[in-house]
């Protein structure tokens, strides 16, 4: 017998998408609602709650759930893509509001906020990763509004602590937001380390199959900071569409297995690439002699993700060789898919990266992790052929 009154362990609730059943069918598998308009009783009123898709749809609730469940938060929204995610936040602040970012983060949402939100009249400082003291001399009293973090930071994979961040923010009076999507809610909860909001490329790892555009933000606190996001999104349009939302969460519901494989694969990977020949350095925070190992293992449970990168010897002409060679692993861009892919950043991100021009980063899947190993040790021979 089971006890009705002790709560789930989470892998359950995740395989179980909180155990929601179809009410009127009684089906496993939720049903997708592509209405985009409900109707009203001859008095106006919605009975069903619902007056349009743009704000809100059937599909959209239970991963927001799932969501909100994971990561400790108060509500939770989808978005039709990452970034689309991040920029609703920074799209609540207001003009002469001033943010703080770290110097390696996600380069795409990095660029728009240096470009875009600038000419909005939002004030942007960048800090060194893992500087503290660079973080408390950036933060103006009264003026900054929003700190924003990415740990580990893609695609080097610096470490900072969020608690250390979170107390910064507070003592400012500004929000922390947090990019947990390299870490998962499986990993890291930053909101229950001291953060405001935080938010997901749930493209990725949250999706983890390579064939849904998908954003999410969850947040600690339902106030007016909340409100204007909420308002941005319905306004924007920025919404996923029921069929998407339906196969996000579909792709949910096994993230306990694909990120315990991920973890446990990358790093094998890391330990025995570890000062192999071929090879300058690796970059994984589970690694004892990364820099930021103790701050990662007090705030990571259960691994140090899926993701690394291998900086080759010989700079950025070896580095595209050994990613030609590659096999199994898929040159291609994005990660936290089932399959295992490789990408040379630097050549992506272009002119003014912080990324190092002989960095490789894979991101790893699910595939036998000898076959990827031998994958990378082929690609390594070949160069030194």
């Amino acid at each position: 017998m089971t006890d009705e009154n002790k709560p789930l362990n989470r892998d359950t609730l995740i395989a179980q998408g909180l155990g929601w059943m179809e009410p009127e069918h009684k089906s496993l598998a939720p049903g997708i609602y592509p209405a985009t308009t409900y109707e009203r009783e001859g008095n106006g009123s919605y009975p069903s709650g619902r007056i349009y898709s743009r704000p809100d749809n059937p599909n959209y609730e239970q991963p927001e759930q799932l969501l909100k469940t994971l990561e400790g938060g108060s509500d939770a929204l989808l978005f039709s893509s990452g970034m689309s995610a991040g920029v609703a936040v920074v799209q609540a602040l207001k003009s002469g509001d001033h943010m703080v970012i770290p110097r390696v983060m996600y380069w795409g949402l990095r660029a728009w906020m240096l470009s875009f939100a600038k000419d909005w009249g939002i004030e942007i400082t960048t800090v060194p990763n893992g500087d503290l003291a660079a973080l408390e001399k950036a933060v103006i009293p009264g003026k900054t509004k929003l700190l924003w973090m990415e740990t580990p930071a893609n695609p080097t994979w610096e470490v900072d602590d969020i608690a250390v961040w979170a107390a910064v923010a507070k003592k400012t009076g500004a929000r922390l937001a947090v990019d947990n999507t390299v870490a998962t809610p499986l990993l890291t909860n930053p909101l229950k380390l001291g953060a405001d909001i935080v938010m997901h490329s749930a493209t990725k790892y949250l999706n983890g199959h390579s064939d849904v555009l998908a954003g999410a933000l969850i947040t600690a606190t339902e106030d007016d900071f909340w409100d204007r996001i909420i308002t941005n999104r319905r306004t924007n349009g920025t919404v996923m569409g029921p069929f998407e939302a339906w196969l996000l969460l579909r792709g949910m519901r096994t993230l306990h297995l694909r990120v315990e494989r991920a973890c446990s694969s990358a790093m094998a990977i890391a330990r025995h690439f570890d000062g192999a020949k071929g090879i300058r350095a690796v970059l994984y925070p589970g690694l004892e002699s990364h820099p930021g190992h103790d701050i990662a293992a007090k705030q990571m449970s259960g691994g140090f993700s899926g993701m690394l990168s291998l900086c080759i010897n010989g700079g950025e002409e070896a580095a595209m060789a050994v990613a030609a060679r590659l096999n199994i692993f898929k040159r291609a861009t994005s990660l936290g898919g089932i399959e295992s892919l490789v990408e040379h950043r630097a050549s992506i991100e272009g002119e003014g990266t912080p990324c190092p021009k002989d960095l490789l980063r894979l991101s790893v899947g699910i595939e036998n992790v000898d076959d990827l190993i031998a994958d990378i040790e082929q690609a390594l021979e070949g160069r030194n052929s």
